[in-house]
């Protein structure tokens, strides 16, 4: 029996057509562009869809987010390998997508609209999650010790990215990792 009235959510492909225009937005504009007019005006998606599904910036960004992670690792058995890779991949999204420029936006956002610091809280914590799993998978210790781990081989990367706009430095990456991995085996 299907059920009158709108759907849940929006159809696949506008959700497509809005999202790729916002993250294109977001990149050149900043999250001020993300208001139902402008994504209105870029996509040609009816203001009601857009007021229905993404009525504040932050919506959007929420949205942004949720399509955002990528595909975890499959574990290869060797979690030493694993979190050397999970470095390369950072260093690589870092690099080659829009990781950060969109962090770089999440930040400005937040300082306009201080309800953005969550997304840009849950977004960092995705970017964790795999070093965090890659961790567990070490034996590593309690949640405390494998957040400060993660946080030891991530942040150095972020700090070059988003505030010296430095390239990432794989190798002092890798060296990071290498020291959380020393303090496993001794």
């Amino acid at each position: 029996m299907t059920r009158p009235g709108r759907p849940a959510g929006p159809a696949a492909d506008t959700e497509a057509v809005v999202l790729t225009a916002a993250l294109d937005l977001l990149l050149t504009e900043g999250a001020g562009a993300l208001t139902p007019q402008r994504l209105h005006a870029v996509t040609g998606v009816a203001r009601t869809t857009i007021y229905r599904h993404w009525p504040t910036p932050r919506d959007v960004l929420a949205a942004l987010i949720a399509v955002a992670p990528h595909e975890p690792l499959t574990p290869s058995g060797d979690p030493v390998a694993d979190l050397h890779t999970e470095v390369d991949l950072l260093c690589d999204r870092l690099r080659d997508k829009p990781v950060a420029a969109f962090l770089r936006a999440l930040v400005t956002a937040s300082s306009a609209d201080p309800s953005c610091t969550e997304l840009r809280h849950r977004y960092v914590a995705d970017l964790l999650e795999p070093f965090r799993a890659a961790l567990r998978a070490l034996a590593f210790g309690d949640e405390a010790a494998v957040e400060e781990a993660a946080s030891a081989i991530v942040a150095p990367l972020l700090v070059d990215a988003l505030l010296l706009d430095r390239p990432v430095d794989r190798e002092r990456a890798h060296r990071a990792a290498a020291d959380v991995l020393a303090r496993v085996t001794t």
